[in-house]
């Protein structure tokens, strides 16, 4: 049975009360804003979880995903290859059908990790040549906080964009920056105005 969108923010609300912990908490968890577990439950905005979030959070509380109005579990499971450990992984923003990923290609990733991979597709060229239009990209959405410096994707007004940031030693302070010229970059950010979907791990395209 299909759960209404207000069931699955009383669920949420009770998973989260009854855990003792606080709205911006799992908000940090899913690599969002600290208001954004609060806006879902309390005005539905958005109106449903995401794949990735809601996968994240059936984790988290030791749920299913069906709970959190994600299909029954049975439906999820693959046939995988004798020898092989797949993980799926889905896009941000549902830009793309979901990822199989073996999980041979990045052995540093263990199963408690798994939860919190997103996918990402790359548009436009102001990462290039790092980065170029169709790249996919794997992201750690568990590593949201720029402590060090890297490829990160990034939200913005317009989207998911990957950037390379650099985190000042001293300051701590942030800079946004694109590594092809013809774009701008922005030195010398406050880290708390950054919002960090998670750091990019991977990527793949095609060679011709």
């Amino acid at each position: 049975m299909q759960l209404s969108d207000q069931a699955i923010r009383e669920r949420l609300d009770d998973l989260i009360r009854n855990s003792g912990q606080g709205y911006a908490e799992i908000s940090r968890l899913l690599g969002r804003n600290a208001a954004y577990v609060q806006q879902f439950i309390r005005r539905g905005v958005p109106r449903r979880l995401g794949e990735i979030e809601r996968r994240i959070l059936a984790d988290h509380f030791g749920v299913p995903e069906s709970l959190l109005g994600g299909p029954p579990a049975q439906s999820r499971l693959q046939p995988e290859p004798a020898g092989h450990s797949m993980i799926e992984i889905g896009y941000i923003g549902g830009s793309a059908p979901g990822l199989s990923l073996d999980r041979r290609l990045i052995p540093t990733i263990g199963p408690d990790r798994a939860a919190g991979l997103a996918a990402h597709v790359v548009d436009g060229d102001s990462m290039a040549p790092t980065l170029i239009a169709g790249d996919h990209l794997l992201v750690d959405r568990a590593d949201a906080t720029p402590a060090r410096d890297g490829l990160y994707l990034i939200e913005t007004d317009s989207g998911p964009l990957a950037r390379r940031l650099a985190v000042n030693p001293v300051s701590r302070r942030v800079s946004i920056l694109s590594d092809n010229a013809a774009y701008p970059s922005y030195p010398d950010c406050d880290p708390a105005a950054v919002r960090v979907l998670g750091r990019i791990l991977w990527v793949a395209r095609p060679l011709a």
